[in-house]
């Protein structure tokens, strides 16, 4: 057989390296968007959880306060007391250690007889999307 009518014959299904490179910059562009938008909505279920948190954790300081008449001791109280099932992980650093309590010599209400923790606040020192650090939410 010549080879001339062997090339004529032949077809081949598959793919040319240009079509190749066309589909993968396609690809690169598309998780070169698609990433920071991933990225992006991570932080901010992030920082829901940890306002979350927060909001719950001060409500339970507010009520443990103004049922036993003086402020908690610690986190840990709490959790003691059943006002908090189990102290939450913190969203930012992974961890229920890292919460960082303030603590106030002031009186929150007229029956309180002892000063305690009265806010709690993130231990992580990273900016939040208002630009403001988590440690000051």
């Amino acid at each position: 057989m010549p080879t001339g009518k062997l090339r004529s014959k032949r077809t081949e299904a598959g793919f040319t390296l240009l079509e190749l490179m066309i589909v993968m910059l396609i690809v690169a562009i598309l998780a070169a968007v698609a990433i920071p938008a991933y990225l992006a909505s991570i932080k901010a279920a992030k920082e829901a959880v940890l306002k979350e948190d927060l909001h719950v954790m001060r409500g339970a300081i507010d009520a443990y306060t103004a049922d036993k008449e003086k402020a908690p001791q610690s986190l840990d109280d709490l959790v003691q007391a059943g006002y908090l099932k189990k102290l939450p992980l913190d969203p930012m650093t992974h961890s229920d250690t890292t919460w960082v309590t303030a603590t106030d010599d002031t009186l929150q209400n007229i029956d309180q007889t002892e000063p305690g923790v009265n806010d709690v606040h993130s231990g992580s020192e990273e900016t939040g999307s208002d630009g403001q650090p988590y440690s000051s939410w």
